[in-house]
Protein backbone atom coordinates (compact mmCIF):
# COMPACT_ATOMS: atom_id res chain seq x y z
CA UNK A 1 0.00 0.00 0.00
CA UNK A 2 3.10 2.29 0.68
CA UNK A 3 4.13 1.81 -2.73
CA UNK A 4 0.87 2.94 -4.14
CA UNK A 5 0.77 5.94 -2.17
CA UNK A 6 3.72 6.82 -2.95
CA UNK A 7 3.33 6.81 -6.78
CA UNK A 8 -0.28 8.74 -6.00
CA UNK A 9 1.47 11.34 -4.23
CA UNK A 10 4.33 11.96 -6.81
CA UNK A 11 1.13 12.01 -9.57
CA UNK A 12 -0.59 14.80 -7.36
CA UNK A 13 2.90 16.42 -6.65
CA UNK A 14 3.10 16.58 -10.25
CA UNK A 15 -0.07 17.90 -11.61
CA UNK A 16 -0.46 19.92 -8.85
CA UNK A 17 2.71 21.72 -10.01
CA UNK A 18 1.37 22.26 -13.15
CA UNK A 19 -1.82 23.74 -12.57
CA UNK A 20 0.13 26.37 -9.20
CA UNK A 21 2.05 27.64 -11.79
CA UNK A 22 0.13 28.10 -14.50
CA UNK A 23 -2.58 29.78 -12.30
CA UNK A 24 -0.16 31.70 -10.48
CA UNK A 25 1.48 33.03 -13.84
CA UNK A 26 -1.82 33.77 -14.85
CA UNK A 27 -2.83 35.96 -11.61
CA UNK A 28 0.49 38.21 -12.25
CA UNK A 29 -0.64 39.11 -15.61
CA UNK A 30 -3.95 39.82 -14.22
CA UNK A 31 -2.66 41.83 -11.67
CA UNK A 32 -0.62 43.59 -13.68
CA UNK A 33 2.83 42.59 -11.32
CA UNK A 34 6.20 41.43 -11.92
CA UNK A 35 5.69 37.37 -11.86
CA UNK A 36 9.07 37.08 -9.92
CA UNK A 37 6.86 38.89 -7.27
CA UNK A 38 4.23 36.11 -7.70
CA UNK A 39 6.82 33.29 -7.26
CA UNK A 40 8.32 35.63 -3.88
CA UNK A 41 5.29 35.54 -2.68
CA UNK A 42 2.01 33.35 -3.25
CA UNK A 43 3.91 30.61 -4.84
CA UNK A 44 6.60 30.40 -2.03
CA UNK A 45 4.18 30.87 0.63
CA UNK A 46 2.31 28.08 -0.91
CA UNK A 47 5.14 25.25 -1.42
CA UNK A 48 6.54 26.01 2.16
CA UNK A 49 3.52 24.89 3.50
CA UNK A 50 4.70 21.35 4.62
CA UNK A 51 7.69 22.65 6.16
CA UNK A 52 5.31 25.34 7.87
CA UNK A 53 3.35 22.13 9.51
CA UNK A 54 6.25 19.80 10.56
CA UNK A 55 8.32 22.58 12.37
CA UNK A 56 5.17 24.27 14.17
CA UNK A 57 3.54 20.63 15.20
CA UNK A 58 6.94 19.46 16.39
CA UNK A 59 7.68 22.95 18.66
CA UNK A 60 4.26 22.60 19.60
CA UNK A 61 5.13 18.12 20.65
CA UNK A 62 8.70 19.96 22.20
CA UNK A 63 10.64 18.40 19.49
CA UNK A 64 13.12 21.43 19.07
CA UNK A 65 15.59 19.61 16.78
CA UNK A 66 13.31 18.39 14.29
CA UNK A 67 11.88 21.95 14.03
CA UNK A 68 14.85 24.13 13.54
CA UNK A 69 16.67 20.77 11.30
CA UNK A 70 13.70 20.98 9.09
CA UNK A 71 14.05 24.75 8.36
CA UNK A 72 17.84 24.74 7.53
CA UNK A 73 18.01 21.29 5.82
CA UNK A 74 15.07 22.05 3.46
CA UNK A 75 16.85 25.83 2.89
CA UNK A 76 20.09 23.96 1.92
CA UNK A 77 17.92 21.45 -0.42
CA UNK A 78 15.97 24.40 -2.04
CA UNK A 79 19.43 26.44 -2.74
CA UNK A 80 21.64 23.44 -4.00
CA UNK A 81 19.47 20.95 -5.43
CA UNK A 82 15.83 22.72 -6.18
CA UNK A 83 17.84 26.26 -7.88
CA UNK A 84 20.66 23.12 -9.34
CA UNK A 85 18.17 20.98 -11.16
CA UNK A 86 16.32 23.57 -12.33
CA UNK A 87 19.02 25.74 -14.16
CA UNK A 88 20.25 21.98 -15.33
CA UNK A 89 16.96 22.27 -17.00
CA UNK A 90 17.08 25.79 -18.30
CA UNK A 91 19.95 28.26 -17.31
CA UNK A 92 17.59 30.75 -14.72
CA UNK A 93 17.56 34.27 -15.71
CA UNK A 94 18.22 36.74 -12.54
CA UNK A 95 16.75 39.81 -12.41
CA UNK A 96 18.84 43.03 -11.12
CA UNK A 97 16.42 43.33 -7.80
CA UNK A 98 17.10 39.99 -7.34
CA UNK A 99 20.82 40.30 -6.75
CA UNK A 100 20.85 43.37 -5.09
CA UNK A 101 17.99 42.89 -2.28
CA UNK A 102 16.37 39.33 -2.07
CA UNK A 103 19.22 37.48 -2.12
CA UNK A 104 21.05 39.72 0.19
CA UNK A 105 18.01 39.52 2.42
CA UNK A 106 18.66 35.77 2.74
CA UNK A 107 21.41 35.66 3.43
CA UNK A 108 20.94 39.06 6.49
CA UNK A 109 18.34 36.20 7.83
CA UNK A 110 20.58 33.58 8.31
CA UNK A 111 23.34 35.61 9.70
CA UNK A 112 20.56 37.17 12.04
CA UNK A 113 19.24 33.47 12.75
CA UNK A 114 22.60 32.01 13.48
CA UNK A 115 23.03 34.98 15.78
CA UNK A 116 20.19 34.57 17.74
CA UNK A 117 21.14 30.31 17.72
CA UNK A 118 24.41 31.51 19.34
CA UNK A 119 23.87 33.40 22.71
CA UNK A 120 25.55 30.53 24.58
CA UNK A 121 28.77 30.75 22.94
CA UNK A 122 28.58 34.50 22.65
CA UNK A 123 27.91 34.68 26.43
CA UNK A 124 30.71 32.18 27.34
CA UNK A 125 27.86 29.66 28.80
CA UNK A 126 28.39 25.87 28.61
CA UNK A 127 27.02 24.29 25.20
CA UNK A 128 23.94 23.05 24.61
CA UNK A 129 22.39 25.75 26.44
CA UNK A 130 21.39 28.42 23.48
CA UNK A 131 17.61 28.82 23.27
CA UNK A 132 15.49 30.50 20.75
CA UNK A 133 13.18 32.03 22.74
CA UNK A 134 9.68 33.46 22.42
CA UNK A 135 11.40 36.91 21.97
CA UNK A 136 13.85 35.84 19.45
CA UNK A 137 10.44 34.35 17.63
CA UNK A 138 8.92 37.54 17.65
CA UNK A 139 12.15 39.06 16.22
CA UNK A 140 12.09 36.90 13.39
CA UNK A 141 7.91 37.90 12.84
CA UNK A 142 9.19 41.19 12.35
CA UNK A 143 11.86 40.80 9.82
CA UNK A 144 9.17 38.97 8.26
CA UNK A 145 6.77 41.97 7.95
CA UNK A 146 9.66 44.21 6.67
CA UNK A 147 10.44 41.48 3.87
CA UNK A 148 6.70 41.58 3.45
CA UNK A 149 6.24 45.99 3.24
CA UNK A 150 9.35 45.49 0.57
CA UNK A 151 7.21 43.03 -1.00
CA UNK A 152 4.27 44.87 -1.26
CA UNK A 153 5.78 48.34 -2.27
CA UNK A 154 7.76 46.65 -5.04
CA UNK A 155 4.30 45.48 -6.35
CA UNK A 156 2.65 49.03 -6.11
CA UNK A 157 5.69 50.32 -7.67
CA UNK A 158 6.09 48.35 -10.47
CA UNK A 159 3.03 47.15 -12.59
CA UNK A 160 3.34 46.93 -15.80
CA UNK A 161 0.96 48.50 -18.76
CA UNK A 162 -2.14 46.08 -19.19
CA UNK A 163 -1.47 44.09 -22.79
CA UNK A 164 -4.51 44.95 -25.14
CA UNK A 165 -6.19 41.45 -24.14
CA UNK A 166 -6.05 42.27 -20.46
CA UNK A 167 -9.94 43.35 -20.01
CA UNK A 168 -10.45 39.59 -22.10
CA UNK A 169 -7.82 38.09 -19.62
CA UNK A 170 -9.65 39.19 -16.83
CA UNK A 171 -12.62 37.61 -17.23
CA UNK A 172 -10.48 34.57 -16.08
CA UNK A 173 -10.06 35.67 -12.23
CA UNK A 174 -12.26 31.94 -11.21
CA UNK A 175 -10.61 29.79 -13.49
CA UNK A 176 -6.87 31.05 -12.38
CA UNK A 177 -7.86 31.34 -8.99
CA UNK A 178 -9.43 27.72 -8.92
CA UNK A 179 -6.20 26.38 -10.77
CA UNK A 180 -4.13 28.06 -8.44
CA UNK A 181 -6.05 26.57 -5.21
CA UNK A 182 -6.66 23.38 -6.46
CA UNK A 183 -2.57 22.82 -7.84
CA UNK A 184 -1.92 24.36 -4.00
CA UNK A 185 -3.93 21.39 -2.42
CA UNK A 186 -2.48 18.98 -5.00
CA UNK A 187 1.03 19.76 -3.99
CA UNK A 188 0.42 19.82 0.17
CA UNK A 189 -1.53 16.55 -0.25
CA UNK A 190 0.80 14.75 -2.19
CA UNK A 191 3.85 16.16 -0.52
CA UNK A 192 2.28 14.49 2.73
CA UNK A 193 1.60 10.97 0.74
CA UNK A 194 5.31 11.37 -0.49
CA UNK A 195 6.83 11.90 2.97
CA UNK A 196 4.74 9.36 4.84
CA UNK A 197 5.17 6.40 1.95
CA UNK A 198 8.37 7.02 2.06
CA UNK A 199 9.05 6.84 5.51
CA UNK A 200 7.13 4.20 5.89
CA UNK A 201 9.13 2.16 3.35
CA UNK A 202 12.48 3.51 4.70
CA UNK A 203 11.86 1.82 8.42
CA UNK A 204 11.06 -1.09 6.84
CA UNK A 205 13.93 -1.21 4.89
CA UNK A 206 16.18 -0.91 8.40
CA UNK A 207 16.92 2.95 7.98
CA UNK A 208 16.97 4.79 11.13
CA UNK A 209 14.60 7.51 11.96
CA UNK A 210 17.41 10.03 12.49
CA UNK A 211 18.48 8.88 8.77
CA UNK A 212 15.15 9.07 7.52
CA UNK A 213 14.80 12.41 8.78
CA UNK A 214 17.35 13.99 7.83
CA UNK A 215 17.23 12.79 3.85
CA UNK A 216 13.51 11.42 3.12
CA UNK A 217 11.60 13.95 5.32
CA UNK A 218 13.31 17.23 4.66
CA UNK A 219 13.74 15.76 1.01
CA UNK A 220 10.05 15.35 0.87
CA UNK A 221 8.83 18.47 2.66
CA UNK A 222 11.08 20.47 -0.32
CA UNK A 223 9.24 18.10 -3.25
CA UNK A 224 6.66 21.09 -3.77
CA UNK A 225 9.31 23.41 -4.34
CA UNK A 226 11.42 21.44 -6.24
CA UNK A 227 8.68 19.99 -8.36
CA UNK A 228 6.79 23.48 -8.81
CA UNK A 229 10.42 25.11 -9.46
CA UNK A 230 11.48 22.37 -12.37
CA UNK A 231 7.65 22.85 -13.82
CA UNK A 232 7.66 26.66 -13.89
CA UNK A 233 11.49 26.38 -15.63
CA UNK A 234 9.81 23.71 -18.91
CA UNK A 235 7.21 26.05 -19.01
CA UNK A 236 9.80 29.01 -19.73
CA UNK A 237 9.10 31.41 -16.38
CA UNK A 238 12.16 31.06 -14.44
CA UNK A 239 11.62 34.25 -12.56
CA UNK A 240 8.28 32.48 -11.07
CA UNK A 241 11.32 29.31 -10.30
CA UNK A 242 13.88 31.65 -9.00
CA UNK A 243 11.52 33.40 -6.95
CA UNK A 244 10.22 30.76 -5.73
CA UNK A 245 13.26 29.24 -4.07
CA UNK A 246 14.77 32.75 -2.90
CA UNK A 247 10.83 33.62 -1.17
CA UNK A 248 10.58 29.74 0.39
CA UNK A 249 13.77 30.49 1.97
CA UNK A 250 13.20 33.67 3.07
CA UNK A 251 9.38 32.29 4.64
CA UNK A 252 11.33 29.29 5.78
CA UNK A 253 13.71 31.35 8.39
CA UNK A 254 11.64 34.42 9.69
CA UNK A 255 7.80 33.16 9.36
CA UNK A 256 8.14 29.39 9.43
CA UNK A 257 10.96 29.62 12.42
CA UNK A 258 9.55 32.79 14.44
CA UNK A 259 5.91 30.89 14.62
CA UNK A 260 7.32 27.97 15.35
CA UNK A 261 9.95 30.06 18.55
CA UNK A 262 6.66 31.84 19.19
CA UNK A 263 4.50 28.75 19.91
CA UNK A 264 6.91 27.57 22.23
CA UNK A 265 10.62 28.26 22.94
CA UNK A 266 13.22 26.00 20.68
CA UNK A 267 16.37 24.26 22.27
CA UNK A 268 19.61 24.76 19.96
CA UNK A 269 21.62 21.49 19.35
CA UNK A 270 25.18 22.96 19.18
CA UNK A 271 25.47 20.88 15.99
CA UNK A 272 23.34 22.87 13.64
CA UNK A 273 26.11 25.44 13.86
CA UNK A 274 27.78 23.65 11.20
CA UNK A 275 24.99 23.62 8.81
CA UNK A 276 24.12 27.21 9.20
CA UNK A 277 27.36 28.17 8.47
CA UNK A 278 27.18 25.60 5.12
CA UNK A 279 23.43 27.38 4.24
CA UNK A 280 24.80 30.94 4.72
CA UNK A 281 27.75 29.72 2.38
CA UNK A 282 26.04 28.17 -0.11
CA UNK A 283 23.48 31.26 -0.41
CA UNK A 284 26.40 33.64 -1.13
CA UNK A 285 27.68 31.00 -3.76
CA UNK A 286 23.86 31.31 -5.22
CA UNK A 287 24.84 35.08 -4.85
CA UNK A 288 28.10 35.02 -6.65
CA UNK A 289 26.43 32.80 -9.42
CA UNK A 290 23.68 34.95 -9.46
CA UNK A 291 26.15 37.72 -10.64
CA UNK A 292 27.95 35.72 -13.49
CA UNK A 293 25.63 37.62 -16.59
CA UNK A 294 22.86 37.91 -14.69
CA UNK A 295 22.19 34.00 -15.44
CA UNK A 296 22.37 30.51 -13.14
CA UNK A 297 24.43 28.60 -16.15
CA UNK A 298 23.90 25.13 -16.60
CA UNK A 299 27.39 24.40 -15.48
CA UNK A 300 26.39 26.11 -12.15
CA UNK A 301 23.36 24.35 -11.72
CA UNK A 302 25.11 20.90 -11.85
CA UNK A 303 28.01 22.32 -9.13
CA UNK A 304 24.61 23.36 -6.78
CA UNK A 305 23.33 19.84 -6.91
CA UNK A 306 26.54 18.04 -6.22
CA UNK A 307 27.01 20.36 -3.40
CA UNK A 308 23.60 18.31 -1.72
CA UNK A 309 25.01 15.43 -2.59
CA UNK A 310 28.34 16.03 -0.99
CA UNK A 311 26.46 17.82 2.22
CA UNK A 312 24.65 14.39 2.23
CA UNK A 313 27.52 12.17 2.70
CA UNK A 314 28.38 14.67 5.07
CA UNK A 315 25.47 14.49 7.46
CA UNK A 316 25.46 10.55 7.36
CA UNK A 317 29.07 10.05 8.29
CA UNK A 318 28.51 12.98 10.81
CA UNK A 319 25.21 11.01 12.37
Amino acid sequence: MSYVLLVIGFALLIKGADWFVEGASSIAALLRISPMLIGLTIVAFGTSSPEATVSILAALKGNADVALGNIVGSNILNTTLAIGLTAFLIPMKVESATIRKEIPFTVLASVALLVLISDAALQGAEAGNSWITRGDGIILLLFFAIFLYYIIEAALNNREQPSEDYAAGAKGWGRNILFTLLGLAGIIIGGELVVRSSTQIALALGMSETLVGLTIVAIGTSLPEIVTSVTAALKKRGDIALGNIVGSNIFNLLFVLGTAATVAPLGVDPKIASDMLIMIGLMIVLFIFSRTRYTIARSEGIILAASYVVYLVYIIIRN
